[in-house]
């Protein structure tokens, strides 16, 4: 979202800045990070920083889970690509007979885009067992596999 106020000969820069607040190992390292960006970069984008500030508890949730499960958590291409597929299923029919109708095309949309899942996430095993430890009440045992 940061990134739409940015132009595009800053935005490595701006990006390298903002990698060291939301890949930090902890809340405190965040929160020291968050302050270097904004010493850098408030006086030019002062509404980037008011954003971040005024969303601060939201943007750092993540912190109280383990580093492994933060960066599936923040890195989100999986899941833009996933929904840019169910996109192009979806955009060239505007109504649908029913709601039932919908979904049937989404449920086939998902079982051919997971075909191409071919890429594993890495550190999964690790990350899957910390995900173990927070959410066992939601996991069933097919998903570790």
């Amino acid at each position: 979202h940061s990134l739409k106020y940015i132009p595009y000969k800053y935005r490595k820069e701006f990006m390298k800045d903002l990698k060291k607040v939301y890949q930090a190992l902890t809340l405190k390292e965040a929160e020291l990070a968050f302050e270097q960006f904004k010493g850098k970069w408030g006086k030019k984008y002062p509404i980037i920083i008011r954003s971040w500030e005024k969303n601060w508890d939201e943007l750092t949730a993540y912190f109280k889970y383990p580093y492994e499960m933060r960066r599936i958590i923040y890195t989100t291409n999986t899941i833009e690509g996933y929904h840019r597929q169910l996109r192009k299923v979806t955009k060239n029919k505007t109504s649908y007979p029913s709601d039932e109708a919908l979904i049937k095309i989404i449920y086939l949309a998902r079982m051919d885009i997971s075909k191409k899942w071919t890429m594993p996430i890495r550190n999964w095993k690790k990350c899957f067992s910390q995900i173990a430890i927070y959410f066992e009440d939601r996991l069933e045992e097919e998903l570790a596999i």
